[in-house]
């Protein structure tokens, strides 16, 4: 245990994911007082065992569904009686339907904007008034490299259009901040090894267009982004606001 986020009372969603995980982990480790969430309550709570189980101080939010503002006003309620305030809000929860521009439905572009886009904003929104009162909060939002550049192999028309709104919409947020020294940033992973991405990893041709676009020539780690979020959400960060950390080994950078 440390003390880079020592008392910090900390949202992050979609903690039963391999991002979401990580970050628990690393914030209670850093001191950080954890409030977790997500759609998926055994996971979820095996994210807040192994917390717990690690002398961490976590509570968590399952089933949590974010697309509803009800439950997300819910989550911060759990966040000021358990801890009294909040400090950092991690939008971290977002899930993608994927399908090139003549064939992905309305469905599942409608689904994508609302499971990447509207639940940040619904969040920020939720815990907006309880972020203002905290001195030197932060809003971290989960951008992807999907908002800078594309890949031949990934029909992400609806993924990318939705993180740019993210990027577009944090700055906005900065701006928005400033008069109550609130920060808001987003971070860009680009391909990560998560639950998501590792079957794809079974198929070569995929793996030879989507890694040989990677400088660092691997891809990445769940800690590594969440190593990103947690120095935005610590004090260490406390000059840098409306703007975004890539995390993605140089994909964007040639």
């Amino acid at each position: 245990m440390s003390d880079r986020l020592r008392d910090k009372v900390c949202i992050i969603t979609g903690t039963s994911g391999s991002m979401g995980r990580a970050a628990a982990l690393m914030f209670a480790r850093q001191g950080a007082k954890v409030v977790g969430c997500d759609v998926n309550p055994e996971a979820a709570d095996s994210t807040l065992d192994q917390v717990v189980s690690e002398g961490g101080d976590m509570v968590s939010l399952s089933p949590c569904d974010l697309t509803d503002t009800e439950q997300c006003q819910r989550l911060v309620e759990l966040a000021v009686s358990t801890y009294g305030r909040v400090d950092v809000l991690f939008n971290n929860a977002a899930m993608a339907y994927f399908g090139w521009v003549d064939e992905i439905s309305q469905n599942d572009w409608h689904r994508t904007i609302d499971q990447e886009l509207n639940l940040v904003f619904n969040m920020v929104r939720a815990a907006w008034p309880e972020l203002i009162k905290s001195p030197g909060a932060s809003i971290i939002n989960t951008a992807s490299v999907s908002a800078w550049s594309t890949y031949r192999m990934l029909p992400g028309i609806a993924h990318s259009a939705a993180k740019g709104a993210v990027l577009a919409m944090t700055r906005q947020l900065a701006m928005e901040g400033r008069v109550h020294q609130l920060r808001a940033n987003t971070i860009s992973p680009g391909l990560i090894e998560t639950k998501q991405t590792l079957p794809l990893l079974e198929d070569p041709e995929w793996v030879e267009v989507m890694v040989g676009k990677i400088m660092l020539g691997r891809i990445g780690k769940p800690e590594e982004v969440a190593a990103a979020a947690l120095f935005l959400a610590s004090d260490e960060s406390s000059f840098i606001t409306g703007t975004d950390i890539k995390i993605d080994g140089g994909t964007t950078a040639w």
